[in-house]
């Protein structure tokens, strides 16, 4: 018992130590890397390509040499009986006579070793080469995930940023009218002011108070959606080290002069497609040429009337062996190459009709990109000066009224305004970083 108690007061002191919360200081680059590295869809996909990269040893086996072994043990434990003519025996028996024989031993047991090896067959060195390419497809799926998750780790980290300042400026506001409340309140303790422009600027106040709260907790949804985007633990922090200022638009840092169709993985990945399939139609035409094997195989057989003398190697093995050559020669399949031949073609030519619509649908998607993100920044610099003009708008009735020179009502419209022309601004920034984002993204540059 007293044993017991002393181990009871040990333990708990070590249990009450809090452990230490985990703080990732995080740029947008290093967010990145991070889901790179932890991400789970991102990582099946590596694993995924990975698995496809076997896939070129097995169809090189084919071409290697095969060996295999075969142990046999049987115990005939009702012998086989066949007739043959009695007339074998006795010159004299009948035609219609026959004499009942058993050829085979009780126990009978073998042991063979056979290799095999391929030596001529097109088909297979083709396969092969289209087995590294059908790898490398897989390679570009995996760089497509990851061109996918740079773009939604970005999004979301830009999405609290925008949160972030966004709450900022909402405090911001919010101690500007709780300063002119109070100021307002005692201008009424004094006879300056009315009970109107009190109920007024409370009820500007509790609405700015609620907005500053709905902000805090859509910060805080925008910061889970960012750690969830990165899969990072709920027991780790994440800070960002980075903020809004030290964003540019500059439209003419992207260089259209310098864009291929390769480098967008989806139009690789079809060009890759059309190359298995041109594999595919030589495949089936190789189908026509003869295929030759080698083959050999050596191994012995004993046959007793008694178990034991099996598992004794003498007189009663014998030893055989043989070797030769198996040659394949197509001759007739009834047209079924011909028409599987056809049908690759039909697909070749959709192949090259999907080519060419998507080259048409990424010049499209940069066309528009380009004008989304042009759009996007114009009402972005619009806002920003609305938003600053306002804020100057709201500075001048808030300094009229202190003067005696204006209503509240009227600072209350400019703060109104003011809050407006703010929320303005930051959908139309984030409208612009998600632009810009995509258009990054049509011309292949987040790889």
């Amino acid at each position: 018992m007293r044993l017991t108690l002393l181990m009871v007061g040990f333990l708990l002191p070590l249990k009450a130590i809090p452990q230490e919360k985990i703080i990732n200081r995080f740029t947008l680059e290093e967010c990145i890397e991070y889901a790179l590295k932890h991400n789970e869809e991102y990582l099946n996909a590596g694993l995924e390509a990975s698995a496809q990269e076997t896939f070129v040893g097995e169809v090189l086996s084919d071409g290697l040499p095969q060996i295999s072994g075969e142990i046999n043990l049987i115990n005939n434990f009702r012998v086989q009986t066949s007739f043959i003519p009695a007339i074998f025996f006795d010159p004299n028996a009948g035609d219609d006579d026959f004499v009942p024989v058993q050829f085979q031993t009780q126990y009978n047991g073998g042991a063979s070793v056979t290799f095999s090896q391929l030596i001529l067959d097109g088909a297979y060195f083709l396969g092969l080469k289209a087995a590294r390419t059908f790898t490398q497809l897989s390679a570009k799926d995996f760089i497509k995930s990851k061109i996918d998750l740079k773009a939604d780790v970005s999004k979301a980290y830009y999405s609290v940023l925008v949160f972030k300042e966004g709450l900022e400026l909402i405090k911001n506001n919010y101690q500007r009218i709780d300063t002119l409340l109070k100021e307002t309140q005692l201008l009424f303790e004094n006879g300056f002011a009315e009970k109107i422009d009190i109920n007024r600027l409370k009820v500007e106040h509790n609405n700015l108070k609620t907005e500053m709260e709905n902000m805090e907790r859509s910060l805080i949804a925008s910061y889970l959606v960012l750690k969830f985007q990165v899969s990072m633990p709920d027991n780790e922090e994440l800070v960002l080290t980075e903020d809004l200022s030290q964003i540019t638009f500059d439209l003419n840092a992207e260089d259209l002069s310098e864009f291929t169709y390769e480098d967008r993985i989806e139009y690789s990945t079809l060009n890759t497609g059309l190359e298995l399939a041109h594999m595919d139609l030589k495949n089936i035409r190789l189908g026509y040429l003869p295929k030759l094997d080698g083959f050999a195989t050596f191994g012995a057989n004993a046959g007793t009337g008694s178990w034991g003398d099996l598992f004794v190697v003498g007189d009663n093995w014998f030893t055989y062996g043989l070797y030769g050559f198996s040659l394949s020669v197509p001759v007739f399949d009834g047209f079924r190459k011909s028409n599987q031949m056809q049908k690759r073609k039909i697909i070749i030519n959709q192949r090259e009709n999907q080519k060419q619509r998507l080259e048409k649908a990424i010049d499209m998607e940069i066309r528009t990109a380009r004008i989304s993100l042009e759009n996007s920044v114009a009402r972005m610099s619009t806002q920003k000066e609305n938003m600053g003009l306002a804020e100057e708008v709201f500075e001048i009735s808030r300094a009229k009224y202190q003067q005696g020179l204006g209503s509240n009502l009227e600072v209350i419209e400019a703060e109104n305004s003011y809050k407006t022309s703010q929320t303005n601004y930051y959908n139309a920034l984030y409208e612009a970083l998600v632009a810009k984002i995509d258009y990054q993204k049509a011309l292949g540059r987040l790889n």
